[in-house]
Formats: C-alpha cells, structure tokens, sequence
C-alpha cells in the first residue's frame, strides 16, 4: 500500500468511526451496544492520542492563526474523552447510555466537519506534501502504541504527552487482552 499523508489517514479514520456510529445507531442488544462502544473508545482514543502528539503542534507550526485551532479540537478531544469515560460506565441497557452515546455521535460529528472543513484545507494550504507524508507516517505509528480506554486527565501536548501515552497504552492492551476488549 502506498504511504498516505495524514489528511489521507484521518480522513480515514473518520470514515470508520462513521460506520461504527452507523452500526451502533441500528444495535438494540446492549451487549452489541457495549462491543460497538467499545470499538469506537479504541478508535477515537488512539486518533486523538496521535493526534495531540502530532497534528496539533504541525497546526500550530505551519497553520497562520495555528494555536487558536489547536486549541480549540483539543478543547474538543477533552469534552469526547469525558463522554466516552462516563460510556465506559454506563449500563447500555439503561436510557441514559442512548443519551450519552447521541451526544458522542453529536460532538464527534461536529469535530470531524471542522477537522475536514477547516483544519485539514488550511494544513493542506501550508504544508508540503512531503511534511504531510511525514506526519502520516508518524500519526499511523502513534496510533500503534497510543492508549485504548478514555484518559481524560492525561498530559494532551508535547513533551508529556508523547512520554506518556506508549506507556498508557501498552497498559491498556495488556487489560484489552486479558478482558477480551476489542477483539471483535
């Protein structure tokens, strides 16, 4: 497969959170429901990690007006990474598991339409396609070791945060193996 630069590999990644969501929306069994809730943690933690690690501070670096944006899908990440917390929780055959997940749904939808509307055309406008490659191949390896479960007071930028989150995340794998977690 020919390398993708990192608009290609979140985009992606988008995609198969959208489906995900799609899945969960026609579920009714709440084991299917956790399994599903369970897939999209892994997912959106792991984007968000790599994200933080970096996209954001490439944002930050080449996009004119690049902290403001930064900032504001970190924001973003932070307010997910506490629905996705109180999901883990949550009993998926209670009433307030269909709330929490519509606001998930809500909130990552609308973070993905800035990221593709906005973030995604100004890097594209800023940046190299080499330094865009780069940063592909480097969000695909973060996302190998990043965390798996909601971490939400975890440092999110440079330096701690790419300290911390392959230790996090092989901590986390090793929970996922021994429960079973996402192995669906």
């Amino acid at each position: 497969m020919a390398q993708r630069d990192v608009i290609q590999v979140l985009t992606h990644d988008h995609r198969e959170v959208e489906e995900m969501f799609d899945e969960l929306s026609e579920a009714t069994d709440p084991d299917a429901r956790r399994r599903i809730v369970n897939d999209i943690t892994i997912e959106l933690v792991r984007h968000s990690v790599a994200e933080e690690m970096y996209l954001y501070p490439a944002v930050r670096e080449l996009v004119p007006g690049g902290d403001e944006l930064a900032d504001k899908e970190i924001s973003e990440h932070a307010e997910v990474e506490r629905i996705l917390k109180e999901l883990e929780r949550a009993d998926p055959a209670h009433d307030s598991f269909g709330t929490l997940v519509r606001r998930l749904i809500d909130d990552v939808s609308a973070h993905v339409r800035e990221e593709e509307g906005e973030m995604f055309p100004r890097l594209a406008d800023n940046a190299g396609s080499e330094e865009l490659l780069a940063l592909g191949k480097q969000v695909e390896s973060a996302k190998r070791t990043a965390p798996t479960r909601p971490h939400p007071s975890a440092p999110d930028r440079p330096p701690l945060n790419k300290l911390l989150a392959p230790g996090t995340g092989l901590i986390d794998r090793v929970r996922d193996h021994l429960t079973g977690r996402g192995r669906d």
